[in-house]
């Protein structure tokens, strides 16, 4: 099985300074990004990992989507469904479905379910 190579893992010149980047790691609306960040501290030119940046756009546009769905009665709670495209890319974000998630009512007419607290605490 042929396994591809990743850009970063080459030496990689930054374009204004021609200095060598170094490999970093950027945090964007809790989306870790692989990076490189050149080592002239006055330069500051970075470049974010093309398949990280599709991903994060992905979520942006997730993010921006208004999804309507019904509110059901099941036993003694209700209940909502999760649209299939939410779903699905936290799935391929590694991220543990089936499993029990976080319910917050923040506030007058808002409610959270945050899924990922639930994941960081269960992989210490």
């Amino acid at each position: 099985m042929f396994k591809m190579a990743d850009i970063f893992d080459n030496k990689i010149l930054c374009r204004n300074c021609n200095s060598e980047m170094k490999k970093s790691e950027i945090v964007r609306n809790g989306f870790l990004l692989r990076a490189m960040v050149c080592s002239n501290k006055r330069c500051n030119e970075r470049i974010i990992h093309p398949l990280d940046e599709q991903e994060y756009n992905r979520f942006i546009n997730l993010r921006n989507k208004e999804f309507r769905v019904k509110m059901r009665i099941v036993g003694n709670s209700y209940a909502i469904s999760i649209p299939k495209e939410i779903v699905s890319f936290l799935e391929e974000q590694r991220k543990i479905v089936n499993d029990v998630v976080k319910l917050c009512f923040e506030d007058m007419g808002r409610l959270s379910i945050i899924f990922n607290e639930i994941n960081k605490m269960r992989r210490r």
